[in-house]
Order: C-alpha cells, then structure tokens, then sequence
C-alpha cells in the first residue's frame, strides 16, 4: 500500500464490524470514526476488492445494504490481524525490558 492509502489499522477496524453493522453511521459509532472517514474507508476496501456490497431485497427499506467480506478481504484480514498481533507483541517485548531496565536501577539506586 502507498502512503496515500487507508492505514492498515484503519482498514482491519472496518473489516473486523463491516460484517454485522447495519449501516455506515453505525459502524462509524463502533469503530470510533466519523461517517466520512467510515465510507472513505468502505470505498477503499471495495476498490481493492476486499468487500462486495449485497442490496437485501426482502428488505422494506430499499436502500438498505449489507457488505460481505470476499475471499481477498478475508485473507487481507487475517494478514492485517496477524501484523497488528506482531507489532503489539513487539510493543509489550519493549515494555517488558524497559520495566526490567527501571527495576534493575530501583535495586541499584536503594
């Protein structure tokens, strides 16, 4: 992805709620967004090919639409979600050796 892209954390928060939201406001309120930045990145997803957009017939409401992860978007999502588990994994690593390093100089410096 370019820099010009959707962020990586941006695009696996809509892909983990796009599935069981009802609408763009209230997967906007899930995941923290405004509806703008919501559907900025719904249209990104469906560019790349990750989403696919279904019109529920049956409904009453004609406008309503429901997203589908495709096959692409699932394997995206489980690429996004084990990078983010990398990068948190890597985080708390840091963390632990710099509680270690403090500990280290609280024995030192009683």
């Amino acid at each position: 992805m370019s820099e010009h892209d959707t962020s990586h954390s941006d695009l696996l928060e809509v892909m983990q709620h796009i599935e069981t939201s009802k609408s763009q406001k209230a997967l906007a309120q899930e995941v923290g967004f405004s509806v703008g930045k919501a559907n900025y990145v719904i249209k990104s997803l469906l560019e790349k090919g990750f989403i696919k957009v279904e019109n529920f017939v049956k409904s009453n409401n004609k406008r309503a639409y429901g997203y589908l992860l495709t096959s692409e978007g699932l394997k995206q999502k489980i690429a996004l979600t084990e990078k983010y588990i990398e990068i948190k994994k890597s985080e708390y690593e840091a963390l632990q050796e710099r509680l270690e390093e403090d500990r280290g100089r609280e024995k030192v410096a009683r």
